[in-house]
């Protein structure tokens, strides 16, 4: 593909209908098409909460008394409310009754410390918080921190609740495609947080078309690991679900031997999650000596963070199926592109432009040369229904990324192949530049995890005199006896010298979010702050 050449995707069919057909029928809310199917699926499982298994008729019922309930605490059309919160059946109700009642819901993950989760309140100014306790004790104690009422719901489980706030509601709109559904709080240990307003038809857009793609509709069991305070979860794995009328398990954290239970025993079909969860499941089932036992599971996808060859080969291995790949940003609600469920790919590709998007490659500055097979890379910017309405607030923000004609941005070096393949060559933020040569993390993490004594790496650029050094972190196998002079050994028989890092740090574990995304930005900080030491 030419840099700065505006492409459309094709239409296409997905699963036996017309991409555009799908968009044409996207109703103007989140819940519209969840209370359909509660007429029309009424006695199909919907949704399963641990013990707790409702039905779509059930699931019909707690939204419509949950939307009855919001106008009891007098959260009106147009308001924010926020909750603090982990998987449950608490958080699903609560996003589709504001939906039918033009409510914003900011999603926040309970597991943020005070400060993040206290900076996000005060931008976000919401009209009540609501922590689900019964799903997390971490939303609990945030809760109990801020003064919040206790409330036992007698659907829902135990809640807090803040009082009611004077704020300013905002306009309502009656098109999907302008109103706000939910707004997703960037990460980030600097500076201000950062609110991606997300529109009902964003959502939907994904919900529809990348559910398709996986083939959902009743009857299938969706694992839903990831965090609905991540797009990813919200869009792609509980709308997806719900959407195309599938049920949905609402798992509030990560746990490899109950997430193996749950493929054994509830005969789970669909299991999302990004790539660190697959490798600490291998890990798990290694130390344990156990095989996986999953009969019934049809499809697994990775997303949210870079998927190396290596651990897709492992993983593929192991569950005897393709691990589909996808790429996207919580700004695009999440997915830009992913893999067709017919394909079989060795590479590292994330598959093809969702139909219908426009997609461009702007040329990169100045930053030196580039291996042959990132040839033809350049900054990715993409336009459609799933990008956001902008930050919150934030016009300043917003501007800087996303243009007065809708093209976002996305900050990432990409590049395509003579099949329209993607390939995502590294963030623009995170390039290193050393000696004149460009280093884009994901080709180096690749050659570490290749180490039979490695289960992750992250890998950072720092700054010295004049130059960028490479600064790897690497988190070993449980019992491993890895020195770093032998990895050190491993990675200069497989790269250039310029690629190899200054330093290596071996951890016990990576630090990362609750669905097992990496924090870059703190690892940044410890290699700066070593680097000055």
């Amino acid at each position: 593909m030419a840099l700065s050449v505006c492409r459309r995707a094709p239409d296409e069919a997905i699963f036996g209908r017309l991409a555009s057909e799908l968009v044409a029928e996207l109703p103007e809310r989140l819940s519209t098409r969840v209370l359909e199917n509660a007429e029309r699926l009424a006695a199909e499982p919907a949704l399963v909460d641990g013990e707790i298994r409702w039905s779509y008729a059930e699931l019909g019922r707690e939204i419509r008394a949950a939307a009855a309930w919001l106008d009891s605490l007098d959260v009106r059309p147009g308001d924010r409310i926020m909750t603090v919160s982990e998987n449950g059946r608490a958080l699903v109700t609560l996003l589709l009754a504001a939906s039918e009642r033009d409510v914003w819901v900011a999603i926040v993950n309970s597991r943020l410390s005070a400060q993040e989760v206290d900076a996000i309140r005060d931008h976000c100014q919401p009209r009540r918080v609501f922590y689900t306790s019964a799903a997390s004790p971490d939303a609990e104690a945030h809760g109990e921190r801020h003064g919040a009422a206790v409330h036992a719901h007698s659907t829902l489980g135990r809640l807090r609740i803040s009082p009611l706030v004077e704020v300013e509601p905002e306009p309502v709109e009656a098109s999907g495609a302008e109103q706000v559904a939910a707004m997703i709080y960037t990460s980030g240990t600097t500076g201000t947080p950062k609110g991606v307003m997300l529109t009902h038809r964003g959502i939907l857009y994904i919900a529809s078309l990348s559910g398709g793609m996986r083939h959902l509709r009743e009857g299938e069991r969706v694992y839903g690991v990831l965090p609905m305070s991540h797009v990813f979860g919200l869009s792609s794995v509980c709308m997806g679900s719900l959407y195309n009328g599938a049920c949905l398990y609402t798992i509030p954290r990560f746990d490899a031997a109950a997430m193996l239970a749950a493929l054994e025993q509830e005969r789970i079909t669909v299991l999302q999650g990004v790539p660190a969860m697959f490798a600490r499941t291998l890990e798990f089932l290694r130390r344990e000596g156990r095989a996986l036992v999953a009969p019934a599971l049809r499809y697994i996808s990775a997303g949210g963070s870079p998927l190396d060859a290596d651990l897709k080969r492992r993983v593929q291995a192991l569950f005897g199926l393709t691990l589909h790949n996808g790429y996207g940003l919580t700004e695009a609600s999440p997915t830009i592109s992913q893999t067709r469920i017919e394909d079989r790919f060795d590479s590292n590709t994330v598959g093809r432009v969702l139909p219908l998007l426009e997609y461009r490659l702007e040329p990169l500055g100045e930053g030196g040369e580039d291996e042959p097979e990132h040839a033809g890379a350049g900054e990715l910017w993409v336009r459609g229904p799933n990008v956001m309405k902008g930050y919150f607030r934030q016009p300043s923000a917003t501007r800087a990324c996303l243009s007065e004609d809708g093209w976002l941005n996305t900050g990432d070096i990409a590049r395509f192949d003579e099949d329209d393949q993607l390939y995502i060559v590294g963030r623009s933020k995170e390039l290193i530049i050393r000696s004149g040569f460009n280093i884009y993390p994901p080709d180096v993490e690749a050659v570490i995890n290749e180490h039979p004594d490695v289960t992750l790496s992250a890998v950072v650029g720092r700054q010295v005199e004049g130059n960028e050094e490479v600064v790897a972190f690497v988190q070993c196998e449980p019992g491993a006896m890895l020195s770093e002079e032998a990895l050190r050994e491993f990675l200069a028989a497989r790269l250039a010298p310029y690629k190899r890092p200054a330093r290596l740090i071996l951890m016990e574990s990576l630090p990362a979010t609750a669905s097992g995304k990496i924090l870059k930005g703190r690892l940044r900080n410890m290699a700066d702050r070593e680097g000055a030491t």
